[in-house]
């Protein structure tokens, strides 16, 4: 299970790196990415960030509630993506009944999305304006 645990985290910071330039804002940059703060950033900025205790137990229980949540979403996801794929095996591939299944996997990857937006919001929420500003000096500092 912790192994499972330390998976989504993975996968939860990869995305938000992914979504998180490590710089501020540019013309032709994700508008949304970089207004929020992925939380690897934090956690390795721990001491610079004067986090206190309130916040760094907050943000580790955000950042398992959203694992939690998200493992939920993939299995069922894995259950759906096979039965798409047992459609698109067949000789003759019933276009409705696939497009109704891809519809079902696109909302579970849409619910993962929301969930992991949900996360960073409330992650960043838990900053002072003082700490956000910190991290947008770290950001607009790295190569």
């Amino acid at each position: 299970m912790k192994a499972v645990l330390i998976a989504c985290f993975t996968i939860v910071v990869g995305v938000a790196r992914a979504e998180a330039p490590p710089h501020p804002p540019r013309p032709g940059d994700d508008p949304i990415a970089a207004r929020l703060i992925p939380p690897e950033l934090i956690m390795s900025h721990q001491s610079e960030l004067s986090l206190d205790d309130k916040q760094r137990g907050a943000i580790l229980k955000e950042i398992e509630r959203a694992q939690s949540q998200v493992l939920q979403i993939q299995w069922q996801m894995q259950s759906a993506a096979e039965q798409l794929a047992k459609l698109l095996d067949e000789a003759h591939v019933d276009e409705t009944k696939t497009l109704a299944q891809a519809d079902k996997v696109m909302e579970l990857e849409r619910q993962i999305k929301r969930n992991h937006l949900g996360m960073l919001v409330r992650i960043r929420n838990l900053l002072t304006d003082v700490q956000r500003s910190k991290l947008q000096q770290i950001r607009a500092q790295a190569p």
